[in-house]
Parts: C-alpha cells; sequence; structure tokens
C-alpha cells in the first residue's frame, strides 16, 4: 500500500510512534553498553559465514531462483483470489519441504475486489483509447458506461476552484509527481474529492516519476458519507496529453467502462515458520514481507522479493547449524496491499505476547542495491543496531537510517516494539510499482543475495544477543 514518505509511512492523520505505551525505556549504562559492544564484536565470524554464504557460496542466487520459480509458476497474488490461494499453498510446501519449524498458516479476513474488464475510449476531440488500470475498492460503471465531458486539474485546490464546472464530468488529475508520499494522495482521495464537487468519475495521472505508456493501480479510500464514483489511474502521457487539450479550449469527451465489483471479505491466511530458540523460545524476532499483490505484473518486486529474502534468512541460519538463543518467526503477511489487514488481524490475535516481541522486521520496498537498514526505537536499542551493523563491512553496507517502516509492522512499532526495515537504492522503485512492469525481470541476485546476507546478520544477532533490545 505504501502511502507516504519513506521518513513518515504510517505516520499519516498525525499518529506518532507510541513509544512507552507499554513498557518504562530502560537506560544503557556506559559500562553496560560496553559489555555489549564486547559481545555483539564476537559474532564477527558468524556474520561473515552469512555473508559468504549467501553472497559467495552455495546459497549464491537461491533467493533470487526461489522467486523466479514462485512468480513464474503463480504469477500475481490479488487479495481474495484463487492466485492468492495457490501462493499460500506453495509457500506453506515449500516451507515445510525447507525443514523449518512451526510451519503453520494462521486464517484472516481479506477484502476481494475484482476489476473486471474497463476501457476508456476518448471521444472527442480525436477517437483515442486511454490505457488505464482500475483502483482498488472502486465501484464499477454501468454496463453501458458512462460518457462525459472531462475537466482536467492539476490540483485539490484547482478542482474545488471550479466546482461548478466540475458537476457532471469526469475529472482528470494531472497532478505533479513531487514524491511518493506527496503526490498518492490523488490515488487515495481523488475519487471523493471529485464526487464532492458532483463528477461522475475520476481518472487520475499514475503515481510515478516515470512512464513508458504504464498505468499504476492500488488501493482507494472512498470517505464516509460521500458518494461512491468509479475510480482509474491514466499514464502520465494521457494525463498530459489531455491537460493540453484542456490548455487549448477543446471540448474533451470519454466513454468509461469499468466493470469492477467487491465481493464480501475472503478466508486468506498469514502463511509462518520458525527456528525456535535455544534459551528464550518465548521470545520472538519476527522477520517478514508480503505475499498478497496486485493483480498485474508478476508481485515480484512488490513484495516477492521482500518475502523471499526474508524465508531465506531462516534457510542460511538452519544452513550454517546455527540455533541463536531466540526464536526467529518468518511471517508473510497477506492483505498488505489493501492496509495491513492480515497483518492487523495478527497482532489483534497476538499482542498479548507484546513483551516478548524482541524486534519487527519488515522488507518492502524493493531489493534492489542495499544501502543499509531502517530503525525505530529509543537511543539506546539504536546505538546497538549500531554496532550491529559494523558486522557488515565485508559487504561495506554498514549505514542504519531513522524512520523504520512497513504496513505491516507499524501495529507493532506504534506500540512500542523496536522495528528495521531494508533500505536500498530506491530511484526506480516507483517506475514499476502497482504496474504491468513489476515482473522478474526487475530483479537482480547479486543484489537479493546483499540483501539476503544483511537481513540474516541483522535477524540473527539480535535473536543471539543476551538481551533483548531496549525499549
Amino acid at each position: 500500500m505504501k502511502f507516504f514518505t519513506l521518513a513518515t509511512v504510517f505516520l499519516f492523520c498525525g499518529l506518532q510512534p507510541c513509544f512507552g505505551l507499554f513498557y518504562k525505556p530502560k537506560t544503557l549504562h556506559p559500562e553496560k553498553f560496553g559489555g555489549l559492544k564486547e559481545e555483539i564484536a564476537t559474532y564477527k565470524d558468524v556474520a561473515k559465514a552469512i555473508i559468504d554464504l549467501a553472497v559467495y557460496g552455495k546459497a549464491q542466487n537461491r533467493s533470487y531462483n526461489r522467486l523466479a520459480q514462485f512468480v513464474d509458476t503463480i504469477g500475481n497474488r490479488m487479495s481474495g483470489s484463487e492466485s492468492l490461494k495457490n501462493a499460500i499453498k506453495f509457500m506453506y510446501s515449500r516451507l515445510q519441504e525447507d525443514k523449518l519449524q512451526n510451519v503453520s498458516l494462521e486464517p484472516v479476513k481479506v477484502p476481494h475486489w475484482e476489476r473486471g474488464e474497463e476501457s476508456a475510449m476518448l471521444m472527442e476531440p480525436q477517437k483515442k483509447n486511454i490505457a488505464l488500470l482500475g483502483l482498488g475498492g472502486s465501484i464499477g460503471t454501468p454496463p453501458e458506461g458512462i460518457r462525459a465531458e472531462v475537466i482536467v486539474v492539476s490540483s485539490f485546490t484547482e478542482l474545488h476552484n471550479r466546482a461548478k464546472e466540475a458537476k457532471g464530468k469526469i475529472v482528470v488529475y494531472n497532478q505533479p509527481f513531487v514524491s511518493y508520499g506527496e503526490t498518492v494522495q490523488y490515488r487515495a482521495y481523488g475519487a471523493s474529492e471529485a464526487a464532492k464537487v458532483g463528477a461522475v468519475a475520476s481518472l487520475i495521472r499514475s503515481i510515478t516519476p516515470f512512464s513508458v505508456y504504464s498505468p499504476h493501480t492500488g488501493w482507494q479510500d472512498y470517505q464516509k458519507d460521500v458518494p461512491k464514483i468509479p475510480t482509474a489511474c491514466i499514464t502520465i502521457e494521457d494525463a498530459e496529453m489531455l491537460a493540453r487539450m484542456a490548455s487549448r479550449g477543446e471540448k474533451i469527451v470519454i466513454l468509461l467502462k469499468m466493470g469492477a465489483i467487491n465481493h464480501p471479505d475472503a478466508d486468506s491466511f498469514n502463511t509462518v515458520a520458525e527456528i525456535i530458540g535455544s534459551k528464550y523460545p518465548e521470545q520472538v524476532v519476527i522477520v517478514s514481507g508480503h505475499l498478497d499483490s496486485w493483480d498485474v505484473g508478476q508481485g515480484a518486486m512488490d513484495d516477492g522479493g521482500g518475502a523471499f529474502i526474508s524465508w531465506e534468512a531462516l534457510s542460511l541460519i538452519k544452513d550454517l547449524g546455527l540455533r541463536p538463543k531466540r526464536t526467529i518467526r518468518l511471517v508473510l503477511w497477506t492483505g498488505e496491499e489493501q492496509g495491513g489487514v492480515g497483518a492487523g488481524q495478527y497482532y489483534e490475535r497476538h499482542k498479548g505476547d507484546i513483551a516478548n516481541i524482541d524486534l519487527v522486521m519488515e522488507s518492502d520496498m524493493g531489493t534492489f542495491m542495499p544501502i543499509g537498514i531502517q530503525f525505530r526505537g529509543n537511543k539506546e536499542a539504536r546505538a546497538i543496531m549500531m554496532e550491529i551493523m559494523q558486522l557488515l563491512q565485508p559487504i561495506n553496507i554498514t549505514n542504519l537510517y531513522d524512520d523504520a517502516e512497513g504496513t505491516d509492522i507499524n501495529y507493532w512499532m506504534q506500540a512500542g516494539v523496536p522495528g528495521a526495515s531494508l533500505l536500498d537504492e530506491l530511484s526506480k522503485y516507483f517506475w514499476f510499482h502497482h504496474s504491468q512492469g513489476d515482473t522478474m525481470t526487475v530483479q537482480n541476485p547479486v543484489w537479493m543475495n546483499l540483501c539476503a546476507a544483511i537481513w540474516t546478520v541483522v535477524a540473527y544477532v539480535v535473536a543471539d544477543l543476551e538481551e533483548m533490545l531496549p525499549r
């Protein structure tokens, strides 16, 4: 889903991380931290072994090859779809074959939306097909479609300033891309804002800085007590063309047809596997990614890569014969693209164990060339994480950044549990995000090896330290 900026994902609505909601933070005294530095330094050889196995050894390219087989076999995995059911069955079987422990499926309910057949035809001033992707949760049009004049705006402010012109028309948003976090509000709320001024449908310029005539989909949020109108994203190219036509004062007419259907919520599962801790098995480090995707492309980047490096972390630890003091739990979430639906139900089911959740980790911003880890926690926990990152010097990826993010782990972080997310080179991430371009071709096996090495070292060392991270 990923509605907001990298530094502030899920701080929307003015919410701030509720550190201390359940706990009083511990103070890490200088002499104790000195001892922790020494303890962390003892993991140098283990970290090197993990890196060697993941990047240069027998496990080289394994996460990439596993992912390729998965997406080539299953394809994309929309919430509520048969393909998602097949994906969960596939992963359940593979995790058992990998001889991981406590492989299980935890039931959840998820939204089930189908786009159906959809089209947009420019009727005036010329006839031209308009490429589009309906937005998640959108209603459909009548079978004959909606034929209406178009008004093109570049912002919500312009829309409301021209409210009288918009009544009975299709609103086209040609908003400039500033950043994903800022610009995605048009995808999220464009339909409701257009409906407020009497529009009959909305078409939104795809939330991306780059296009090769590629529309991008995503979830949208109808506002309460506002009429629901059909809504879809169109390409940058067509949005700009329509804006040029409008600037010349030309009459623009579009025929929009959308067969979207909102079904009742469907049964689904979060997929879980573990390596059980040797000394404190009740204490847990969670590594995770989400298994669902949009119904376009292959979902290889969002979030196949994150899910499969999280699986790889457990495989690498098992292959090396390591058994951390705490349990490392893999969770492959479902229903992330609809707002962390599966993760929210997981949190409600397990929040009674919050005192035993040491660290929550989520990889959901691609597995491009990694540059470090983002972390959210108090200053004492941050100091420990900075030391752990130094164990990654053999691959020269040691940076720790602020503001861990992740739709699925945010429930825990808001409650004060330390959180970590993988940060990689993101310059092209939103080129492919939620589009037909999210395929295996985006993935790079060398980068995935490095991502898996970082993910495994951090998860293992945190899980094996004598004490949990302070909070």
